[in-house]
């Protein structure tokens, strides 16, 4: 019981802190592009300087 007691705090704290990261992500505009970086890989370097 006193474990119990120990974890489920714990676990309340790294939900909250798990939430706030992925705020701060999508605020900070981390989402916006999805599809960019995956074509970019395909893309020339000399295509890319244009």
């Amino acid at each position: 019981m006193e474990a119990i007691a120990l974890l489920i705090p714990i676990a309340l704290v790294l939900i909250a802190l798990v939430i706030a990261v992925f705020l701060w992500a999508v605020r900070s505009g981390q989402y916006e592009d999805m599809e960019g970086p995956a074509h970019q890989i395909l893309m020339d370097d000399d295509e890319r300087q244009e």
